[in-house]
């Protein structure tokens, strides 16, 4: 049934299921042209490899350069990070997730993960308090942290970020989605990247994704 489902969603979205949590108060699950499509009112969770501001990144990778031998993604959704550069850009490494919506996870659980064959842990957890507590390192690490279209608060601070870091394994790269979209994102994103981000990791560069920026502690798309 699903099968057939995701060849009509490419003429016409196909709701799988809809749900109102503690975290999201609507939290839509579609599918759009075959992709698993996770939506709030005013955000895009995931949408599989067309996951436009991470498949953008990720396209201008050198994955020769860059061998990362475990990710770390903070704000799981559906997956889309894992999925595409397992399916797309054909990268092997076990990925460990955390997401701290329970109807997130089961949906996720349900539907993408049986479609990878990358080893995956999802674990429901706040992403601070995970970080807080996480000794293991990782060569690559994904923060895509958002309510709706708002990054909390406890995710832009110096603590957090600061936690972040030493979770990376020695030249391992380190990933922030932030939106860019209205002169208001754009301009917090900026004061965030110089201010914040840059205290952290005084080589961090960015990428310009439309709509999007994509902080990161050093270039790996040159």
């Amino acid at each position: 049934m699903l099968f057939w489902k995701k060849i009509l969603s490419y003429f016409v979205d196909i709701q799988l299921d809809s749900a109102v949590t503690g975290l999201n108060p609507v939290l839509n699950l579609s599918l759009r042209n075959g992709r698993f499509y996770l939506t709030t009112t005013n955000a895009v969770y995931s949408f599989g490899d067309l996951y436009d501001n991470f498949s953008k990144t990720f396209e201008k990778f050198d994955f020769e350069k860059n061998k990362f031998q475990s990710l770390l993604v903070l704000g799981f959704g559906m997956g889309s990070v894992p999925y595409m550069l397992e399916r797309v850009f054909g990268q092997k490494m076990p990925c460990t997730g955390v997401e701290a919506d329970a109807k997130i996870i089961e949906w996720a659980s349900k539907y993408t993960l049986p479609t990878l064959t990358n080893p995956i842990e999802l674990i429901h957890q706040d992403a601070l308090a995970f970080v807080e507590k996480c000794s293991q390192q990782f060569g690559l690490i994904v923060v895509d942290l958002f309510l709706d279209d708002l990054v909390p608060k406890q995710f832009e601070s110096l603590d957090f970020l600061q936690k972040t870091k030493s979770l990376l394994a020695p030249n391992g790269l380190l990933l922030f989605n932030r939106l860019a979209d209205t002169e208001a994102s754009l301009t917090a994103t900026q004061h965030y990247f110089e201010k914040t981000f840059k205290s952290v990791f005084p080589g961090g560069t960015y990428m310009d994704v439309d709509g999007n920026w994509m902080l990161a502690n050093r270039a790996a798309w040159v």
